[in-house]
């Protein structure tokens, strides 16, 4: 008997979904959400059922009965810190995914699989979810005790990518010490010390380097004055860190590419920018090799701006001093969570549960 797997991947603009047999995938799609579409709902979780019926009627097209799915996995949203692994979506969890204090389409995928997954008579899970907390102590302390640092991160291809990397080097995750920067709209990178990730740079919520729609870390006494200066609201500052910050507030595009070609046509703002967001990303590779006391066994990059090669050029060119670079571009969620699903499936695996 061979498992059939539907894998969500809920993003602002756009829902990824595959169909995998075993680790084979079958097909894969995108829908796109419009502006004006997406307008007619206040709030993210009112796009629940108007995107499970997009997913229903694009399986449709394709001719996909929910009768041959074994398992429907989505991408984890923003529920309680969690560790590693693979979760059965319960109602403890739907009720955290719908009544999350942070708001982001990630929240959709596990109540969207659930939904389908109760279509289909099977269960639903998610996996490695951006709330992943494996930190060290140490690394959640700052100087004002009423603010500690917490991890969002793209933990799905961070921790997907390393066992990729681990598994074409010939080493064990569970072994290793790898330092992995996930390069998107958001970017985490991330101290992976012997299967854990110990240290991470909360890519959301205003950590780490600047990406090209997130502000990163701001100097304090800075970010202050800002608050205070009558020029911004709480909800327009609160948007600077977390979608409107990076490269949008630099050149008013997220887009890596666009800022690419404004530096080919002799931009040298853009070109200024770009490397300024290249360095910090450095820097913060660099920083990472703390918690491993310098044994670093290599540095992975990953995600979407990995493609670019001269962003990644750039970046080993300041961090190969510390250990060999590799480059795995592309997010890979979809595959990742179907193998996460299949290795439950096969038994190899026990599902957590989220309490």
């Amino acid at each position: 008997m061979s498992y059939k797997i539907l894998a969500i991947n809920p993003g602002s603009t756009s829902t990824k979904v595959a169909l995998y047999e075993e680790e084979r995938p079958l097909f894969d799609f995108t829908l796109r959400h419009t502006t004006e579409e997406l307008a007619e709902f206040p709030e993210i979780i009112q796009q629940l059922d108007w995107r499970r019926g997009q997913i229903l009627e694009a399986l449709r097209e394709r001719n996909v009965s929910l009768d041959e799915l074994a398992a429907v996995i989505g991408r984890g949203g923003l529920i309680r810190p969690v560790p590693a692994g693979v979760y059965e979506v319960n109602s403890r969890m739907r009720h955290d995914l719908r009544n999350a204090k942070m708001k982001h389409a990630c929240n959709l995928g596990g109540l969207l699989a659930a939904q389908i997954a109760h279509m289909a008579h099977v269960k639903a899970y998610i996996a490695d979810p951006p709330v992943v907390d494996e930190m060290d102590d140490v690394a959640r302390i700052t100087g004002m005790p009423m603010c500690t640092r917490s991890p969002i991160s793209h933990a799905l291809n961070q921790k997907a990518t390393a066992r990729l990397h681990c598994e074409r080097a010939g080493l064990a995750y569970e072994k290793t010490n790898l330092i992995v920067a996930h390069m998107g709209g958001g970017i985490s990178v991330a101290a992976h010390r012997q299967g854990r990730i110990v240290d991470v740079n909360n890519a959301l919520d205003g950590d780490g380097p600047f990406a090209p729609d997130r502000a990163g870390s701001i100097p304090s006494s800075e970010l202050i004055k800002a608050c205070f200066s009558g020029k911004y609201t709480e909800a327009e500052l609160l948007r600077f860190v977390s979608s409107k910050g990076g490269l949008v507030a630099h050149l008013g595009t997220n887009s890596v590419m666009q800022a690419m070609e404004r530096i080919a046509q002799g931009d040298e703002r853009a070109r200024k920018v770009m490397d300024a967001m290249c360095y910090n990303i450095a820097k913060q590779i660099c920083a990472m090799a703390a918690p491993m006391a310098g044994r670093v066994d290599a540095i992975v990059l990953t995600g979407g701006i990995a493609f670019n090669e001269p962003i990644v050029k750039y970046i080993s060119t300041h961090c190969a001093f510390l250990a060999p670079v590799s480059v795995y571009p592309g997010e890979n969620e979809l595959e990742s969570l179907a193998i996460n699903a299949l290795v439950v499936l096969r038994g190899t695996v026990e599902p957590k549960v989220y309490q």
